[in-house]
């Protein structure tokens, strides 16, 4: 059945009759506590979200090892992170990953809500520490009404919220496999009107791999200040000195003899270790937010943030010194009122990014710059207009309509040529404004059910990586990708909340896609596409097997706590097919998305009782993955398992313990994740750890 038929098969749901209404506000209480989410701009309870959006917070984040993100962020069903060499990680949600080679792109993020992403479409997360993040919300698919353009979807990290009225101090450690060595430092300070909080984080890391060794030092400062009842004030700093190595892809036999190798060098070329393959990079972003409450009803909120970093990465052929700089701004006016009888919210803003960078290659002499190759100058301006209007129909409908005026431009002057080519230096690319709309219908049935339709479109034009590899090459040929999106969901809950669950379908139809391959230098370049058809279904669920609420003062738990079996799952479904497509004489019409495959699977249990004792077994699957557009060369499919787990408790009122030890892939799988895609050589593999464990504790004080 077509997802269009779906969508007006929803919409043309009986409605509740009249006399069963309930009250019209979108803010109206339910029985069972219920995640409010920030998606799209509005606060709203999840369930009244005409999206796919997932969500994790710390809880989750602490049932996994505390050195990378991967576990926790992979039970979201549709989004994959994965950690290519150590610390590199690429994020897909719903099949992006063929135009990430490496790095973030077509995914937009923030933190905090400061654009994090950079004004040149790319973003370094790798720049952030798992302790840093309290919770993370991802929006599937194109968000192009409210966060600009892209067509991957968004990503919203934000720090842990300090509780009013208490102050703290923690320090942890953890030690495991591979020279994992790692410690942070916590003091936060809150009040009814005020909040301050620093955190330090430090890793080390000699690797499972040759030359993937890996340290970072992360520092987050965030201060919040209600300095009136209309008035409130918020700062973010974060730092961050990273420095890890890169060990490259190898062949299927150089896998199969040993995967703990780095890539080896030729005849004609060296390999990583001999050219001493690293990244290191210094970054540091300060962004202060103003909200101001004109009335109950109007509100505005201001962001304006400032960036600095500069990174050395030396790989086979060449050395990249850049230097860039960035500062941006994004404001929004939220209205609400009432049209006929029916609450109607209003928002609208804009936000710019700007940026430049000085990018200079040199010649790779093993790890030491060599004669310059060519310098660049790069200029990036983007920035969009948005407006959205949520409005609440009769019969509990929710009704969304949603659109965005993108703009972006680059200009890249070669200052080395300058002097030589003085009519052809320079290098100038704009892309055509785009209009990207989105409409949303959603009905709730009860508190405890709701379904939602929506057709969104998207607008993702290409990076500056993309446009500009690191061959000297200048690409004034790729396009932007554009697409729509047709999607219909259902979420709710079952059994007095012990059960949670849902749903949703999607049909994604994207032009112009933009795809990747490598060169025999191991230099990624890109190409467009005719079109590809993306189509799946996601689905998770997690309900109480037992429960038990817990007195806070008889146990030393946090207030509300609950013990007892809880069971988790996400499942995902995808069908990712090339449109028309033609590439080397071969017609690759329906064959698999490169990078993407059918089945993934995340579950688990969560187990904690009144004594403070937990523990949470999990595993994870992947079926096999496409490798290259022809659908000749897969990487297989694998099982990893893996669990955690501790003592956590609060002594005397004050002291916070928690005494924890994991272990990761405990069946010493042999498998690749983050894969090279296209890779010249077939050169696809990047191994991921063995078995591996690992130990810690942290202590705190609150007061």
């Amino acid at each position: 059945m077509s997802f269009r038929y779906l969508l007006l098969l929803l919409l043309a749901l009986p409605l509740r009759p009249a006399h069963a209404q309930t009250p019209t506000d979108t803010t109206r209480a339910v029985a069972l506590p219920e995640a409010t989410v920030t998606g799209y701009g509005q606060r709203l309870p999840l369930r009244r979200t005409a999206a796919a959006i997932g969500v994790i917070d710390a809880r989750i984040i602490e049932q996994f090892n505390p050195a990378a993100l991967t576990q926790a962020v992979n039970t979201l069903p549709g989004v994959r992170l994965e950690e290519r060499a150590t610390a590199s990680y690429r994020l897909s949600i719903r099949g992006s990953t063929l135009r990430s080679p490496f790095g973030v792109r077509n995914v937009k993020v923030y933190y905090n809500g400061i654009p994090f992403t950079e004004a040149s479409g790319s973003t370094p997360l790798n720049l952030l520490d798992p302790a840093l993040i309290g919770r993370l919300e991802v929006l599937k698919g194109p968000a192009g009404s409210v966060y600009g353009a892209g067509t991957g979807g968004v990503a919203l990290f934000g720090t842990p919220e300090v509780a009013a009225g208490t102050s703290r101090v923690a320090a942890g450690a953890t030690v495991g496999s591979y020279g994992l060595r790692r410690s942070t430092v916590t003091a936060e300070t809150g009040s009814a009107t005020s909040s301050v909080r620093a955190q330090y984080a430090h890793q080390e890391l000699d690797g499972y791999r040759e030359q993937s060794a890996l340290r970072r030092d992360v520092f987050a400062l965030d201060i919040r200040s209600v300095a009136s009842p209309k008035t409130t004030l918020a700062a973010h700093l974060l730092y961050t000195d990273i420095n890890y190595q890169l060990p490259g892809g190898l062949t299927r036999a150089q896998f199969a003899a040993d995967p703990r190798q780095a890539r080896p060098g030729t005849a004609t070329a060296p390999g990583t270790v001999a050219q001493r393959a690293s990244y290191a990079s210094r970054y540091g972003l300060l962004g202060l937010t103003y909200e101001y409450r004109f009335t109950d009803k109007l509100e505005l909120q201001t962001t304006l943030y400032g960036s600095g970093t500069a990174i050395r990465t030396p790989f086979l052929v060449d050395y990249e010194r850049n230097t860039a700089l960035g500062l941006g701004g994004r404001a929004a006016l939220s209205y609400r009122t009432s049209l006929a009888g029916r609450v109607l919210r209003l928002q609208g803003g804009a936000e710019y990014q700007g940026s430049f960078a000085d990018a200079r290659s040199y010649q790779n002499n093993r790890g030491a710059v060599g004669a310059l190759r060519y310098n660049d100058e790069i200029t990036t301006s983007t920035g969009f207009a948005f407006a959205q209007a949520d409005y609440s129909l009769p019969a509990d409908l929710l009704l969304t309509v949603a659109a965005s005026y993108n703009r972006l431009r680059y200009r890249i002057a070669r200052v080395s040529n300058a002097a030589t080519q003085p009519d052809a230096y320079q290098f100038s690319r704009g892309f055509r404004p785009e209009v990207s709309p989105r409409l949303a219908l959603l009905k709730e049935f009860s508190p405890t059910l709701s379904a939602y339709a929506s057709v969104s479109t998207g607008f993702s034009p290409p990076t500056i990586e993309e446009i500009r590899p690191s061959d000297a090459s200048l690409n004034r040929e790729l396009q932007a990708e554009r697409g729509t999106s047709y999607e219909v969901g259902v979420r709710g809950s079952a059994f007095a909340n012990r059960l949670r669950y849902e749903l949703n379908a999607f049909d994604f139809r994207l032009r112009e896609t933009v795809v990747s391959s490598t060169t025999d230098q191991g230099v990624v370049v890109f190409r467009n596409t005719g079109r590809t058809t993306q189509r799946g279904l996601e689905a998770a669920v997690s309900g109480w097997l037992w429960r038990q609420a817990v007195a806070p003062a008889a146990a030393g738990l946090a207030p509300a706590a609950e013990t007892g079996l809880r069971a988790w799952g996400s499942y995902a479904y995808n069908n990712f097919r090339f449109g028309s497509y033609t590439s080397g004489g071969q017609d690759l019409r329906g064959n698999r998305l490169t990078g993407t495959t059918p089945h993934t699977l995340s579950a688990g249990l969560d187990f904690s009782e009144r004594l403070g004792f937990y523990f949470s077994p999990n595993l994870s699957h992947q079926a096999q993955v496409v490798l290259n557009d022809a659908n000749t060369e897969q990487a297989r499919g694998y099982w990893v398992f893996g669990a955690r787990g501790g003592w956590r408790r609060t002594l005397a009122g004050h002291l916070e313990t928690n005494l924890y030890a994991g272990l990761d892939n405990a069946t010493d799988r042999n498998y690749s994740l983050g894969n090279d895609l296209n890779a010249f050589g077939r050169r696809y593999f990047q191994p991921a750890p063995g078995r591996s464990w690992y130990t810690g504790a942290s202590l705190g004080w609150r007061w």
